[in-house]
């Protein structure tokens, strides 16, 4: 048990969530990363006795609870969440089925609502909640609509948790990553498509490339950082000019 600062960090496994929970270990936090992949999870955590690890899946009812008391079991406090796990989707109006958009908002929203109720008590007098919203939920573009919709759902929930969690000392904020370089689009694509939607993703960005999994993370932790400890209800575009473009 330590009394250092603690972090949970769900899709900890890959991508955004493995390099935030990097920087945080980095920074001296302790980290529980959670994830359905078991393997990827023992490779971040190797060597490394600030990281811990926690098998599970954020849309499966009752894992949210797990999450939050493996974490405390491991370390003994809780002193942010990170909700950073999520599902991509292409499929539009006229593919979209009650399942797979049923399993799409359990992914991106109730893994989230879960994971913050299960958390409020024992982030209590000054935690943070960061959530991974998308920068496409701000900007339609004609593309994965029934991805963004979950997502902004996940940034007015965001607004909504801090005004109620605010007299706990709990802030609540979001980041809204653009493209960013990660093995999601390979979930949903094959190689040459992957390659290709990144080109063009690169193309229509004003800084004209895809971000990198760091350079999201340190806002992650930015916001985790109790140093931003009068920052609360805000929703950061992290999107290489996206939202202006």
């Amino acid at each position: 048990m330590t009394t250092q600062r603690t972090a949970l960090v769900t899709g900890g496994g890959s991508g955004i969530g493995r390099a935030a929970a990097e920087l945080l270990a980095d920074q001296g936090w302790s980290v529980m990363i959670t994830g359905r992949r078991e393997d990827p999870l023992r490779e971040i955590a190797k060597g490394r006795d600030s990281i811990a690890v926690h098998v599970g899946d954020v849309s499966a009812d009752g894992s949210a609870r797990d999450m939050v008391q493996a974490t405390l079991a491991e370390f003994g406090r809780l002193d942010a969440l990170v909700n950073n796990a999520g599902m991509l989707s292409p499929v539009g109006t006229a593919e979209i089925t009650a399942d797979h958009l049923d399993a799409l908002f359990r992914t991106n929203v109730h893994g989230p609502v879960q994971l913050v109720a299960a958390a409020a008590d024992a982030l209590a007098d000054g935690g943070s909640i960061v959530n991974v919203t998308s920068a496409i939920a701000h900007k339609p573009t004609g593309g994965p609509l029934y991805y963004a919709a979950s997502k902004s759902t996940l940034g007015y929930l965001t607004r909504c948790w801090a005004a109620e969690l605010a007299p706990r000392k709990i802030r609540v904020n979001a980041i809204a990553p653009g493209p960013t370089e990660s093995d999601i689009l390979s979930t949903i694509a094959n190689p040459e498509v992957v390659e290709q939607i990144k080109a063009a993703e690169a193309a229509s960005l004003p800084l004209k490339r895809r971000g990198t999994a760091a350079e999201v993370a340190r806002w992650i932790v930015a916001l985790a950082d109790p140093d931003a400890s009068w920052v609360t209800g805000q929703i950061l575009a992290v999107d290489g000019g996206m939202s202006v473009g």
